[in-house]
C-alpha cells in the first residue's frame, strides 16, 4: 500500500500491519496538497479518517471499523494530516455564522486551505467522525458531495448537551445520519433535518475471539479507561494480599480543547497495534471491568445510558464482565445472554468478593465466556454494522463482505463446538 499525496506532497510507504492488506491502485490525476493523505482502493467507497489529527487511544476502536471498511469494499481513505487550516478556517465560518446568521455567507467566506480535490465520482461518501467537534473536516475534501451518488456520515459520541449547532449544520447535505449513542439521535435529526439512525458500536470479532484451545488467562483483573477510585483501590488491595495479577492504567488522563469534551489518556503510534495488543490482553484476562459509557462523568449524558466499547470488547474476548451497564432497552438487546455482565456497582469495596465468589462457580464462567465469544461472532462484529451501512445507501455486499462473514460463521461454530466438546 502506498501514501499517495499531491502537489508536491512527498510520497512515502504506509502502514501496512493490521487488516488493510489493499493494494495502491493509481487514481486518475486529481488536485491535493501535501496536508491530505490519500489512500487508493477501488474507488467505489471513499472514507474520510481522523486518524492522523485525533491519534488518541479512546478513538483506535473506530479507527479498526474504518480499517475493515476499507478491507471489505476496497474503499479509498482520506485523511487530513493537519488541522492548522482547517482550525483558523473554523474559527472565521463560526464568527461570520454568527455575525451573519447565514451559513451560505459563512460557508462563500471561509477559505479552503489545501482541500483534495476529487476527480471521480464515488458510489458512497462515508466519512467517520469520532465527535461532532471534528465535523468542519469535511471541507478537507473538495466536492465530495457533487461526487458521491450517496453521502452517509458515522458519528460516534454526540452527546446532546454538547451539540455545536453551527457544525451540525455541515450535515444537512448529507443523505444519512449514523450515531453510535442512541440519546442524541431525535436532537441531531432535528437540527439536521436528516434521517438520523442508531448505529451501535462494534468489534473486529475475529481479531478479539480467542482460539478455541487458548491457554490459560494468566491475567485475573483487567481495568482499563474510566474507572472509579474505590474499585480501583479495592483491586490494588486485592492483587497485593492474594498476589493476584491486576493490569491497569497508570498514566494521568489529560484532555484538549478540540476533545470534543472527552478526557483522553494518551495518543498511539499506530491504532492497529494497538488493537493487536489490547485484543491479546482481553484474551488472557479472567474478569474485565466494563461499565456504562461515562459512568464517571454522568451530568454529559444527561441520564441516558450508552453502551460503551468495552462491552463488545470484552465480550468478544471471553472475559466475564464486571460493571455497571446501562438501564436501556437496547443494552438488553444486545447483551441479552445470562450473565453478559455480571453486575457490579461503579463504586465497588467489595468487588474482591464477588471475584472470590465468581471463582468458586467455574462451570458458570465457562458459560460465560461460550456465551459471549459466540454472540460477538455472529451479533457484534463491525461488518454487521457496515452491512446496515450498506443497506441504506443501496450497495450490494461485496465478495470480500460475503467471505467475512462466512469466516465469523465458521468461527462461532468452532468455538461453540470445542466448548461443547
Amino acid at each position: 500500500m502506498t501514501t499517495l499525496a499531491r502537489s508536491g506532497a512527498e510520497v512515502g510507504p504506509a502502514d501496512t500491519s493490521g487488516t488493510d492488506s489493499r493494494e495502491a491502485r493509481a487514481p486518475a490525476p486529481q488536485t491535493g496538497t501535501e496536508v491530505v493523505e490519500f489512500l487508493a482502493g477501488e474507488g467505489r467507497v471513499l472514507v474520510l479518517s481522523m486518524r492522523k489529527v485525533a491519534n488518541v487511544v479512546g478513538y483506535c476502536a473506530l479507527y479498526e471499523f474504518e480499517d475493515l471498511i476499507c478491507e471489505l469494499l476496497e474503499a479509498d481513505r482520506a485523511a487530513p494530516l493537519t488541522e492548522e487550516g482547517l482550525e483558523f478556517s473554523r474559527r472565521l465560518y463560526k464568527l461570520t455564522r454568527r455575525l451573519t446568521t447565514s451559513p451560505r455567507v459563512a460557508s462563500a467566506v471561509t477559505p479552503r486551505f489545501g482541500a483534495l480535490k476529487l476527480e471521480r465520482e464515488y458510489e458512497l461518501f462515508l466519512p467517520v467522525f469520532n465527535h461532532p467537534h471534528e465535523l468542519f473536516n469535511l471541507n478537507a475534501v473538495q466536492g465530495w458531495r457533487e461526487k458521491s451518488r450517496f453521502a452517509a456520515a458515522y458519528i460516534d459520541e454526540a452527546w446532546e448537551a454538547r451539540l455545536p449547532d453551527y457544525l451540525l449544520e455541515l450535515l444537512q447535505p448529507f443523505d444519512h445520519i449514523f450515531l453510535g449513542v442512541q440519546g442524541a439521535c431525535e436532537a441531531v435529526a432535528r437540527l439536521t433535518g436528516r434521517p438520523t439512525t442508531y448505529l451501535p458500536m462494534g468489534v473486529d470479532a475475529l481479531r478479539f475471539a480467542p482460539s478455541p484451545v487458548a491457554g490459560p488467562r494468566l491475567i485475573d483483573v483487567c481495568g482499563i479507561g474510566r474507572r472509579s477510585d474505590v474499585t480501583h483501590a479495592a483491586l490494588l488491595d486485592f492483587a497485593k494480599r492474594e498476589g493476584r495479577f491486576y493490569y491497569y492504567d497508570t498514566m494521568r488522563r489529560s484532555g484538549g480543547p478540540r476533545s470534543g469534551g472527552a478526557a483522553v489518556t494518551f495518543g498511539v503510534i499506530d491504532p492497529r497495534e494497538h488493537r493487536l495488543l489490547l485484543s491479546s490482553l482481553l484474551k488472557r484476562s479472567r474478569y474485565f471491568i466494563a461499565n456504562r459509557a461515562w459512568a464517571d462523568t454522568p451530568g454529559l449524558t444527561r441520564g441516558k445510558d450508552e453502551i460503551a466499547c468495552r462491552f463488545y470488547e470484552g465480550a468478544a474476548a471471553g472475559t466475564v464482565m464486571l460493571g455497571e451497564p446501562p438501564d436501556t432497552d437496547d443494552f438488553r438487546s444486545e447483551f441479552d445472554w445470562p450473565d453478559a455482565v455480571v453486575r457490579t456497582p461503579f463504586h465497588a469495596p467489595d468487588i474482591a468478593d464477588i471475584i472470590r465468589e465468581l471463582d468458586r462457580d467455574p462451570a458458570r464462567t465457562e458459560r460465560i465466556r461460550t456465551q459471549s465469544v459466540y454472540n460477538a461472532l455472529v451479533r457484534h462484529d463491525w461488518s454487521q454494522r457496515l452491512g446496515e451501512i450498506l443497506k441504506v445507501a443501496g450497495l450490494p455486499e461485496t465478495a470480500a463482505f460475503r467471505t467475512r462473514r462466512a469466516e465469523l460463521e465458521a468461527a462461532a461454530a468452532a468455538f461453540r463446538a470445542s466448548a461443547a466438546a
